[in-house]
Protein backbone atom coordinates (compact mmCIF):
# COMPACT_ATOMS: atom_id res chain seq x y z
CA UNK A 1 0.00 0.00 0.00
CA UNK A 2 1.58 3.36 -1.08
CA UNK A 3 1.38 6.30 1.45
CA UNK A 4 0.90 9.77 1.05
CA UNK A 5 4.49 10.01 0.28
CA UNK A 6 5.98 7.80 -1.92
CA UNK A 7 9.80 7.93 -3.22
CA UNK A 8 11.05 5.11 -5.50
CA UNK A 9 14.26 4.81 -6.40
CA UNK A 10 15.08 8.56 -5.92
CA UNK A 11 18.10 9.58 -6.90
CA UNK A 12 20.20 13.43 -6.50
CA UNK A 13 22.93 14.05 -8.05
CA UNK A 14 24.84 17.53 -8.19
CA UNK A 15 27.54 18.85 -10.76
CA UNK A 16 30.39 20.50 -10.05
CA UNK A 17 31.93 21.13 -13.66
CA UNK A 18 32.04 17.82 -14.74
CA UNK A 19 32.23 15.93 -11.54
CA UNK A 20 29.09 14.23 -10.02
CA UNK A 21 27.94 13.81 -6.81
CA UNK A 22 26.04 11.94 -5.62
CA UNK A 23 23.94 12.66 -2.95
CA UNK A 24 20.63 10.49 -2.88
CA UNK A 25 21.47 6.87 -4.32
CA UNK A 26 18.30 5.29 -5.19
CA UNK A 27 16.62 5.76 -1.53
CA UNK A 28 12.93 4.43 -1.85
CA UNK A 29 10.20 5.50 1.10
CA UNK A 30 6.62 5.71 1.97
CA UNK A 31 5.66 7.90 4.68
CA UNK A 32 1.51 7.28 5.50
CA UNK A 33 -1.09 9.56 6.55
CA UNK A 34 -0.50 10.69 10.27
CA UNK A 35 3.03 9.09 11.34
CA UNK A 36 5.25 10.99 13.13
CA UNK A 37 8.90 10.62 11.47
CA UNK A 38 12.12 11.70 12.40
CA UNK A 39 15.16 12.06 9.87
CA UNK A 40 18.39 11.27 11.39
CA UNK A 41 22.05 11.12 9.94
CA UNK A 42 25.06 12.72 10.30
CA UNK A 43 26.54 15.59 8.11
CA UNK A 44 26.35 14.79 4.17
CA UNK A 45 24.09 11.24 4.78
CA UNK A 46 21.70 13.22 2.96
CA UNK A 47 18.69 14.01 4.87
CA UNK A 48 18.25 17.75 4.12
CA UNK A 49 18.83 16.86 0.35
CA UNK A 50 15.72 14.14 0.94
CA UNK A 51 13.62 16.63 2.90
CA UNK A 52 14.00 19.65 -0.07
CA UNK A 53 12.64 16.87 -2.31
CA UNK A 54 9.90 15.60 -0.10
CA UNK A 55 9.23 19.43 0.57
CA UNK A 56 9.29 19.65 -3.05
CA UNK A 57 11.67 22.31 -2.98
CA UNK A 58 14.71 20.27 -5.11
CA UNK A 59 13.53 17.80 -7.51
CA UNK A 60 15.31 14.37 -8.12
CA UNK A 61 17.55 13.65 -10.99
CA UNK A 62 15.89 10.18 -11.09
CA UNK A 63 13.15 8.09 -9.42
CA UNK A 64 9.61 8.96 -9.20
CA UNK A 65 7.91 11.00 -6.34
CA UNK A 66 3.97 10.72 -5.31
CA UNK A 67 2.31 13.04 -3.09
CA UNK A 68 -0.93 12.60 -1.97
CA UNK A 69 -1.47 10.53 -5.59
CA UNK A 70 0.31 13.16 -7.44
CA UNK A 71 3.24 12.75 -9.51
CA UNK A 72 5.30 15.57 -8.41
CA UNK A 73 8.50 14.57 -9.63
CA UNK A 74 8.40 15.31 -13.57
CA UNK A 75 6.38 18.84 -12.17
CA UNK A 76 7.67 22.55 -13.52
CA UNK A 77 8.48 24.88 -11.22
CA UNK A 78 5.14 27.17 -11.16
CA UNK A 79 2.95 23.12 -10.41
CA UNK A 80 5.80 22.78 -7.57
CA UNK A 81 4.90 25.96 -6.40
CA UNK A 82 1.73 25.27 -5.93
CA UNK A 83 1.64 22.00 -4.62
CA UNK A 84 4.12 23.61 -1.81
CA UNK A 85 1.65 25.97 -0.85
CA UNK A 86 -1.52 23.73 -0.48
CA UNK A 87 0.04 20.48 0.73
CA UNK A 88 3.07 21.21 3.02
CA UNK A 89 3.88 23.52 5.76
CA UNK A 90 7.35 24.16 6.53
CA UNK A 91 9.14 25.14 10.11
CA UNK A 92 13.19 26.17 9.94
CA UNK A 93 15.64 26.42 12.22
CA UNK A 94 16.44 29.78 11.29
CA UNK A 95 12.39 30.48 12.09
CA UNK A 96 12.44 32.53 8.91
CA UNK A 97 10.06 35.36 10.24
CA UNK A 98 9.89 38.56 8.40
CA UNK A 99 11.14 41.16 11.03
CA UNK A 100 8.95 44.28 9.89
CA UNK A 101 5.83 42.36 10.18
CA UNK A 102 3.95 41.45 13.56
CA UNK A 103 3.40 37.73 14.45
CA UNK A 104 -0.11 38.13 13.03
CA UNK A 105 1.01 39.54 9.75
CA UNK A 106 3.81 36.92 9.65
CA UNK A 107 1.44 34.13 9.93
CA UNK A 108 -1.39 35.69 7.68
CA UNK A 109 1.80 35.36 5.12
CA UNK A 110 1.13 32.47 2.87
CA UNK A 111 -2.80 33.52 3.14
CA UNK A 112 -1.79 36.64 1.10
CA UNK A 113 -0.87 34.52 -1.84
CA UNK A 114 -4.10 32.07 -1.73
CA UNK A 115 -5.52 35.45 -2.56
CA UNK A 116 -7.61 35.53 0.97
CA UNK A 117 -9.39 38.68 1.97
CA UNK A 118 -7.47 40.49 5.01
CA UNK A 119 -10.33 39.80 7.33
CA UNK A 120 -10.61 35.75 6.86
CA UNK A 121 -6.72 35.74 6.90
CA UNK A 122 -6.18 37.58 10.03
CA UNK A 123 -9.27 34.86 11.59
CA UNK A 124 -7.16 31.68 10.20
CA UNK A 125 -3.97 33.26 11.97
CA UNK A 126 -5.81 34.30 15.24
CA UNK A 127 -7.05 30.56 15.22
CA UNK A 128 -3.32 29.43 14.63
CA UNK A 129 -1.69 31.84 16.75
CA UNK A 130 -4.28 29.82 19.54
CA UNK A 131 -3.45 26.64 18.82
CA UNK A 132 0.44 27.55 20.09
CA UNK A 133 -0.73 29.59 22.80
CA UNK A 134 0.61 32.69 21.28
CA UNK A 135 -2.37 35.24 21.16
CA UNK A 136 -1.46 37.68 23.81
CA UNK A 137 2.37 38.03 21.86
CA UNK A 138 0.06 38.53 18.10
CA UNK A 139 1.06 42.57 17.44
CA UNK A 140 4.63 41.61 18.61
CA UNK A 141 7.30 41.87 15.77
CA UNK A 142 9.77 38.82 16.34
CA UNK A 143 12.55 41.42 17.58
CA UNK A 144 9.90 41.73 20.57
CA UNK A 145 9.42 37.80 20.96
CA UNK A 146 12.29 35.38 22.47
CA UNK A 147 12.93 32.28 20.34
CA UNK A 148 10.81 29.91 21.78
CA UNK A 149 7.88 32.52 20.64
CA UNK A 150 9.25 33.03 17.07
CA UNK A 151 9.21 29.18 16.95
CA UNK A 152 5.72 28.82 17.78
CA UNK A 153 4.74 31.75 15.31
CA UNK A 154 6.83 30.20 12.45
CA UNK A 155 4.72 26.83 13.07
CA UNK A 156 1.25 28.66 13.50
CA UNK A 157 2.65 30.09 9.98
CA UNK A 158 2.98 26.89 8.64
CA UNK A 159 -0.75 25.38 10.23
CA UNK A 160 -2.64 28.54 8.60
CA UNK A 161 -2.93 26.96 5.26
CA UNK A 162 -4.55 23.69 6.88
CA UNK A 163 -1.45 21.57 5.03
CA UNK A 164 -1.46 17.59 5.59
CA UNK A 165 2.30 17.69 5.80
CA UNK A 166 4.40 19.39 8.46
CA UNK A 167 8.19 19.12 7.46
CA UNK A 168 10.28 20.73 10.27
CA UNK A 169 13.90 21.50 9.67
CA UNK A 170 15.92 21.16 13.29
CA UNK A 171 13.05 22.64 14.71
CA UNK A 172 15.04 22.94 17.92
CA UNK A 173 18.64 23.83 16.73
CA UNK A 174 18.62 27.42 17.97
CA UNK A 175 16.38 26.37 21.48
CA UNK A 176 17.52 25.61 25.44
CA UNK A 177 16.27 22.10 26.16
CA UNK A 178 13.08 23.50 28.29
CA UNK A 179 12.07 25.25 25.27
CA UNK A 180 12.75 22.53 23.43
CA UNK A 181 10.77 20.09 24.79
CA UNK A 182 7.84 22.84 24.95
CA UNK A 183 7.82 22.92 21.16
CA UNK A 184 8.36 19.20 20.40
CA UNK A 185 5.02 19.12 22.63
CA UNK A 186 3.37 21.04 20.21
CA UNK A 187 4.37 18.93 17.45
CA UNK A 188 3.07 15.88 18.77
CA UNK A 189 -0.37 18.06 19.63
CA UNK A 190 -0.38 19.02 15.49
CA UNK A 191 0.41 15.04 15.20
CA UNK A 192 -2.64 14.62 17.30
CA UNK A 193 -5.07 17.11 15.25
CA UNK A 194 -4.09 14.14 12.38
CA UNK A 195 -1.22 15.86 10.22
CA UNK A 196 1.53 13.82 8.88
CA UNK A 197 4.47 14.92 10.80
CA UNK A 198 8.28 14.71 9.36
CA UNK A 199 11.40 16.21 10.92
CA UNK A 200 14.49 16.70 10.72
CA UNK A 201 16.97 16.64 13.65
CA UNK A 202 20.62 14.99 14.70
CA UNK A 203 19.47 14.91 18.31
CA UNK A 204 18.65 11.72 19.67
CA UNK A 205 16.19 12.95 22.57
CA UNK A 206 13.93 15.07 19.41
CA UNK A 207 14.06 11.91 17.84
CA UNK A 208 12.44 10.22 20.31
CA UNK A 209 9.44 12.06 19.66
CA UNK A 210 8.78 10.60 16.51
CA UNK A 211 7.18 7.05 16.34
CA UNK A 212 9.24 6.26 13.71
CA UNK A 213 13.18 6.88 13.00
CA UNK A 214 14.40 6.64 9.33
CA UNK A 215 17.98 6.82 9.81
CA UNK A 216 20.88 7.77 6.43
CA UNK A 217 23.97 7.11 5.38
CA UNK A 218 25.83 8.02 2.81
CA UNK A 219 22.49 8.68 0.60
CA UNK A 220 20.77 5.58 1.47
CA UNK A 221 18.43 4.42 4.41
CA UNK A 222 20.68 2.53 6.77
CA UNK A 223 17.60 2.33 8.99
CA UNK A 224 13.97 2.45 9.40
CA UNK A 225 12.54 1.41 13.13
CA UNK A 226 9.92 2.11 15.10
CA UNK A 227 10.12 3.82 18.27
CA UNK A 228 8.98 1.71 21.30
CA UNK A 229 6.50 4.23 22.54
CA UNK A 230 4.63 4.54 19.11
CA UNK A 231 1.41 3.32 19.17
CA UNK A 232 -0.06 1.66 16.04
CA UNK A 233 -1.34 3.80 13.23
CA UNK A 234 -3.57 1.14 11.79
CA UNK A 235 -2.07 0.36 8.60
Amino acid sequence: MAGIIHLENIQKSYFMGKQELKVLKGLSLDVFKNEYVALMGPSGSGKSTLMNIIGCLDTPTGGKYILNEKDVSQMDDNSLAEVRNTEIGFVFQQFNLLPRLTALENVALPLVYAGMSRKLRNEKALHVLDMVSLTDRSHHKPNELSGGQCQRVAIARALVNDPSIILADEPTGNLDSVTSHEIMDIFEDIHSRGNTVILVTHEEDIANHAHRVIRLLDGNIESDKRNKHSVSEGF
